[in-house]
């Protein structure tokens, strides 16, 4: 019995895919994958669909895909429920205070009414990662997940140490953004 050529290219495409993201900590977008196998963005988001749908650690961020990386055992998560209008500078301000006392924002997570708790990977650590976003976010004029709530989200956060997720929190208590009982 003679395999389809195409499932073998497929296959193949699959391969590379696992392995430029295994060996990059920064993401790569659809569209690089896409330029790099000659293939569509879509044919792209179908192989990462079976990737994930065979348990590969890939998740989608604002920036491209990411193979997740096995987390340091010294590092601190937490989740930290916040409050602030949708104004995009006030969201940077916000997310800048995570990654300037060298946390990483993993996610945001909200509670929709209909569809319960909604999670979307932002996976940002550095300024320059928190600017690409805010300059997408800009750039296709996607609303906040955080203006189906009026502001009220959590972040998951990682930190070195507790000092630091704690130095984290105070600082955006300072700012008014930390959501407080």
């Amino acid at each position: 019995m003679t395999k389809h050529p195409d499932k073998i290219l497929g296959n193949k495409r699959r391969e590379l895919i696992l392995q430029w993201l295994s060996e990059r900590k920064q993401p790569i977008t659809g569209s690089e994958l896409a330029a790099k196998t000659n293939v569509s963005r879509q044919v792209i988001v179908q192989d990462i669909s079976l990737l994930k749908a065979k348990d590969y650690p890939i998740i989608a961020t604002s920036q491209g895909y990411l193979f997740l990386q096995e987390q340091p055992a010294a590092s601190v998560t937490q989740q930290i429920a916040c409050f602030h209008s949708s104004d995009r500078s006030v969201t940077e301000e916000e997310l800048n205070i995570i990654v300037d006392h060298g946390a990483k924002v993993l996610d945001v997570t909200i509670e929709h009414p209909l569809y319960g708790d909604l999670t979307a990977s932002l996976m940002l650590a550095t300024r320059k990662e928190v600017q690409q976003f805010i300059v997408e976010l800009e750039k296709t004029k996607a609303p906040l997940l955080s203006q189906l709530t009026d502001g009220t989200h959590l972040h998951t956060v990682e930190a070195s140490s507790e000092s630091v997720m704690e130095e984290v929190k105070k600082k955006l208590q300072e700012k008014g953004f930390l959501l407080t009982s």
